[in-house]
């Protein structure tokens, strides 16, 4: 697909896409390939791109999604505010727009009004080109009316560059210090702020919005939903347990999307290791019996199918 075809597919998808507005992930894009290009590599430079993807991973799976968009567990306010400084550092707007959207989402999903919908509008408008459109740049706070009371979540979601800004200063300052200290590692400021902050970030990006797109697409429904939601492996274990999301979309207020034993949910091990020591509580577990009893059955799941087809 030719750059002039990859646009036209989101300008017929929306009249209010705007090629201004994928100015700012560009200059993401760009700003990873070329200071790693300068800085070269390291493994100290790779263990901290991988270190700090899973961290803000975490912010966005444990805290954007999981806490503000569906409040599937209970925290402490300055917890709460720690969960939305981490995903805001992940360069995905504040936790009121992505929460206030997100719940959008469910509400119309796979419809004509879903934000994202590969099956609407195609696997490139999901992934990435909703972004750039002017009709969700917007906060939805009329969704998000039980955080409207903390001033501090406001504060982050207006002012929502702070947390990533901190942290590309925070990555060079760390390149810096072992550069001067510890030589021997081989990295230096530029390296810090190129793995641990630039490509980190943009891998962090396309990680997420795997959710918003494959897994409308590709994988396994064990749940009867009204969308297109599906189970994928793959998909989980990249995004912390997010691949689980006909699971998910069945059972939307449940905290632990992967179901079954073998189902790995990164975010929900964490949470529960939290609530051993108090930091979270009253996680939201659907009872088993119920779990067990919705699965569809084989004859549906041929129907199902079918009808998808």
């Amino acid at each position: 697909m030719s750059v002039g075809s990859f646009f036209n597919v989101f300008k017929k998808s929306q009249k209010d896409f705007r090629v201004i507005n994928l100015l700012p992930m560009l200059v993401m894009h760009i700003g990873a390939i070329v200071t790693v290009y300068l800085s070269g590599f390291s493994w100290v430079a790779l263990g901290v791109c991988v270190l700090m993807y899973y961290v803000r991973m975490f912010g966005i799976t444990a805290g954007f999604h999981r806490y503000f968009a569906h409040r599937s567990y209970k925290t402490s306010r300055f917890f709460q505010f720690v969960m939305a400084w981490i995903g805001t550092s992940a360069t995905q707007l504040g936790p009121i727009w992505w929460a206030g959207h997100h719940r959008d989402h469910h509400k119309f999903s796979d419809t004509e009004r879903d934000v994202h919908s590969p099956v609407q509008r195609g696997f490139w408008w999901a992934h990435i080109g909703w972004l750039w459109s002017d009709k969700y740049n917007k906060t939805k706070y009329e969704n998000m009316k039980d955080f409207e009371n903390y001033p501090e979540l406001l504060w982050i979601n207006k002012y929502f560059l702070v947390p990533p800004v901190v942290l590309a200063v925070a990555m060079f300052g760390l390149g810096v210090f072992l550069q001067n200290y510890f030589p021997a590692l081989g990295t230096s400021g530029l390296q810090m702020l190129a793995w641990g902050f630039f490509a980190s970030t943009v891998i962090l990006y396309h990680g997420t919005f795997l959710v918003n797109s494959a897994t409308h697409m590709v994988g396994k429904r064990v749940y009867p939903t009204t969308d297109d939601s599906r189970n994928s492996m793959w998909i989980a274990l990249v995004t912390m347990g997010e691949g689980w999301h006909n699971n998910h979309h069945f059972f939307p207020s449940n905290e632990s999307q992967g179901l079954e034993w073998w189902q790995i949910d990164m975010s929900h091990y964490v949470l529960t290791m939290l609530s051993w020591v108090g930091i979270v509580w009253d996680i939201k577990r659907i009872p088993r019996r119920l779990i067990e009893s919705k699965k569809i059955s084989n004859v549906d799941a041929v129907e199902t199918k079918a009808e998808a087809a």
